[in-house]
């Protein structure tokens, strides 16, 4: 019995022990490798969330044609981003008035949702 248990073990590794060195020469160990990916994961977890939200309050906050304009503008809903002289001549209205729309929509949602999703790192 003690020859199977010890089997069994063979393949399992402590999250302590060291798997190998940085570049300083540092040892490493499995759990500082997780630990790194334990923050991409939160990071990744969060930036869905702040997703959700915008498309929550483009959905909720405007217009038929102030949502649409939004999607199209920056390639939301799997759409490809366009520019402002695209939706003009797509929806049938002119530039300006595009980006009136675009502006105004942009307002409204900012003043919705928390402004740390649009700041870029």
């Amino acid at each position: 019995m003690v020859l199977r248990s010890n089997k069994k073990l063979q393949n399992e590794i402590s999250i302590n022990e060291p798997i190998g060195y940085d570049k300083e020469g540092n040892e490493v160990n499995l759990l500082d490798v997780l630990q790194d990916d334990d923050e991409d994961i939160i990071e990744k977890l969060e930036l869905k969330s702040q997703i959700k939200k915008l498309y929550g309050a483009i959905s909720d906050l405007l217009q038929k044609r102030e949502a649409q304009i939004i999607s199209k503008r920056y390639g939301l809903y799997g759409e490809k981003a366009k520019t402002q002289r695209e939706i003009a001549k797509e929806l049938g209205i002119s530039r300006s008035y595009v980006s009136r729309i675009e502006n105004k929509s942009l307002k409204v949602i900012k003043k919705h949702i928390d402004p740390k999703i649009f700041e870029k790192d």
